[in-house]
This record gives structure tokens, sequence and C-alpha cells, in this order.
């Protein structure tokens, strides 16, 4: 079996979820070709898990201080260069074509009439699940960004919907945290976020690329890399974040304590607050400011889920689509997992799959 599989690039947690899948899809005995889109070639870095990938410039949100900036989007976007990405691509060597939400290979297959599999965190909103500053335009663009024949969502938990746990690349250390902060927000203002930590009485990693690294009093600033990042997030026992659905699940599986930070005009990152708040697994702030920082460090909690290796079960699904069910897979995955006793989940239906 050979699969086109498609990646948003525009943040890390796309290409975090898409480390597991790789695995997980070689171990099934599954061949894959790699797209990826969203930022330049040169901006992605330890990638050689994906051999010889491809790159499209495909479309991504501008933002500017925290805020998606619509207009810097529209102008930088290129649609005559995606239309040509789109009709120049060959998908005739594949037996499959999967997207997390890409969308030159989504919309390719859906131009050739080719089966596509959405596999990710935003096809989990095309069920009724918690969902904050929702729109119109918002519901058109989860639907019609990188369009698929079957949605394949993931979340926290399944609210009673055919919805699959967090697919996850985290290993589980022996060593306990120590009592620092991982701090990583990437649509705010470093030097603004940086002042806001050092006068904290806390000692903090922050991850960022437009700060020299070095030693700033309590906050130990650091670069990008993959292994560095894991390291951070290993040694720490709380996560500092924008509202992005990856590392928080990170965090859940390791028990480290979260605040997320969502990205102002973005349905997916308020609604990932609030569910991230709704289950009781992580506190949630419209801004970086002290008071936040000091609601962290005393009211923030350990929580920690028990979910499987769903990169694994789903890879083995994937070797048998389309004979065996979602339903069956999505079984597979919630069986055995629970949440905290604390978690508000008392109040969510049982689930149900149609």
């Amino acid at each position: 079996m050979k699969i086109l599989y498609g990646v948003q690039g525009t943040g890390n947690g796309h290409i975090t979820r898409a480390r597991a899948m790789q695995v997980a899809l070689a171990a099934a005995g599954i061949e894959v070709d790699w797209v990826f889109s969203g930022r330049e070639r040169s901006r992605f870095f330890d990638m050689q898990a994906f051999g010889d990938f491809k790159v499209f410039k495909g479309l991504s949100f501008a933002t500017k201080a925290g805020k998606v900036d619509m207009i810097k989007t529209f102008a930088e976007a290129s649609l005559h260069q995606m239309y040509q990405d789109i009709r120049t691509l060959d998908l005739s060597q594949y037996q499959l074509v999967i997207t997390d939400f890409e969308p030159v290979v989504a919309w390719a297959a859906r131009k050739m009439g080719i089966a596509c599999l959405g596999i990710g965190h935003q096809y989990a909103f095309d069920h009724p699940i918690p969902k904050a500053a929702n729109s119109f335009a918002s519901n058109a663009l989860m639907k019609w960004f990188a369009p698929v024949t079957l949605g394949i969502g993931v979340h926290w938990h399944h609210f009673g919907q055919a919805i699959l746990p967090p697919i996850i690349e985290v290993d589980r250390p022996s060593a306990s945290p120590s009592l620092q902060s991982l701090v990583y927000l990437p649509f705010e203002k470093s030097d603004h976020v940086l002042a806001v930590l050092q006068a904290a009485a806390h000692e903090f990693i922050f991850h960022c690329g437009d700060i020299a690294p070095g030693q700033y009093a309590n906050v130990r600033v650091r670069g990008f890399s993959r292994e560095g990042f894991r390291d951070s997030l290993y040694q720490s026992d709380g996560v500092i974040c924008n509202a992005g659905f990856e590392l928080a699940s990170e965090a859940l599986t390791l028990g480290r304590k979260i605040m997320v930070k969502p990205l102002h005009g973005q349905m997916e990152q308020a609604s990932n607050a609030l569910a991230l708040t709704g289950l009781n697994l992580g506190i949630s702030t419209d801004r970086i400011d002290s008071a936040a920082i000091s609601r962290f460090i005393d009211e923030g909690q350990r929580r920690q889920v028990n979910y499987p290796n769903v990169a694994g079960l789903l890879a083995d699904w994937l070797s048998q689509y389309p004979h065996d069910s979602l339903a069956s897979l999505v079984d597979q995955c919630w069986a055995g997992v629970t949440l905290p006793p604390s978690s508000a989940t008392a109040a969510l239906a049982p689930r149900r799959i149609a």
C-alpha cells in the first residue's frame, strides 16, 4: 500500500503528529510520500524522518501580537500558485491520500475524484463538540480549507462522538520534572513575554526564535530544535503555551500542569481553551501578564491522562482500509482511557457512534 500524506506546516503541532504517524506507518509496512505546505522549506527543521518530502506554498494564517491578521493573510496568499500545485500534483501511484489539514493534496484528490482521509484535530470540529468564537465563516473554513471524503478527528475526550484520542509522539521519561515551567508562545511578542516572566518568582525555560539563547535572570531562553524542546518539556512540571492542540496533548500524557492563551480570532484555539477548562485539565488566560503567571503558579494542577498509542492502532486500521469500520477503531482507542476524577466529565454524554 502506498499513501500520499499531506501535512499543514504552519505550526509544529501538525508535524509532531506526522512524526508519530511516520513511525507507525513504517512499522505497518505502508509506504508513504510526504507533502508539507504553509512555510518555506528552509524553515522546516529536523525533517530527516520524512525522506525526500515535497514542499508547497499552500495557505497559512498570518499573525500579529497574538491575533490573526486577515489583511496580511490575504496579502501573502498565492492562490494562483496553489491552483498550479493542485493541477500538476500526480496522484496516479497512490492507493490512498491522507491530509492533516493540508489543502494542496486535499484539493488535488477532490479534483481527481480520489478518496481522501482527513486525520487531525481540525476534523473533530465536524462533530458537536465544545466550540467558541464559532461563526459561519469559521465553519466554512474548517469544511473547505482541506476538504475530505472522511474526517477522522482527534481530541482530549470523545464528547460522545466518533473521535479518536490524541496522536502523540512522546516518550515517558523516568526522571521527575524540576519545579520550572516551559513557555512556548510563538504568536506573542517575545520581549513582552520575557519581561513578564522575569517579574515572577519562578524558573522558566522560554523557547523562542527572536531572542538570543542564554540566561536572563530566572528565565532560560532556548532556540528551536526538536530534541531540545522535548528535553525542556521533560524537565518542566508545567507548560504555558498558546491553545494549539499537540503540545497540550503531550503535556497531559506526561502529567504536566497547563495554562493556554488562545490566539485571538482563531476558532480552533478558542475552542481548545474551552474544552481544556471544561474538562478541568488546565486553565486559560486572555493575556500574558503578571496576574496570569501568578495564577498559573499558584492554582495550576498537574493532570495526567493515559492515552494509548493511537498512531499504531490507526496505522493498523489504515492497512485494512476500507474494510474495517471507523467505529471499531474508535472503540479500541478509547478502551481503558480514564480522565482524572476531578475532570468535569459527569455532564458529558456517553459515546454514541452512528
